[in-house]
């Protein structure tokens, strides 16, 4: 069974950082791209960053520069880095498995159950 579980969310001021994590297990983690997902509130799930199995990445534009995805395939983990945080980046931060090894984001693949990252002075 597929297993994914976010913490390092919390909350944090305008300009402030946080490093999300994503821990995995029930599949062999090293053979998937993962990405990470956010929703705002009132608004819809949107993609805001990949990885291939091979380490190489993508990101929305809004979040280029600001944020880093890596993974680390001897721990099962991926993490994605927020720095520059700003209050549109408000919402729960959701990491999801790829149907594949190159990055390819579709809803229904499997996600966690999400972490909550709020902007906020």
């Amino acid at each position: 069974e597929v297993q994914l579980v976010e913490s390092g969310g919390g909350l944090v001021e305008p300009g402030g950082s946080l490093r999300l994590s994503c821990a995995t297990s029930g599949f062999p983690f090293r053979l998937y791209a993962m990405n990470w997902v956010r929703q705002a509130p009132g608004k819809e799930l949107e993609w805001i960053s990949g990885i291939s199995n091979s380490g190489s990445t993508l990101y929305k534009n809004s979040v280029e520069g600001r944020f880093t995805i890596s993974r680390d395939n001897a721990k099962n983990t991926l993490y994605l880095q927020l720095n520059s945080l700003k209050e549109e980046d408000t919402g729960m931060y959701y990491c999801q498995k790829s149907s594949a090894g190159v990055i390819l984001y579709n809803i229904g693949d499997p996600r966690g159950q999400g972490t909550q990252v709020t902007v906020s002075s």
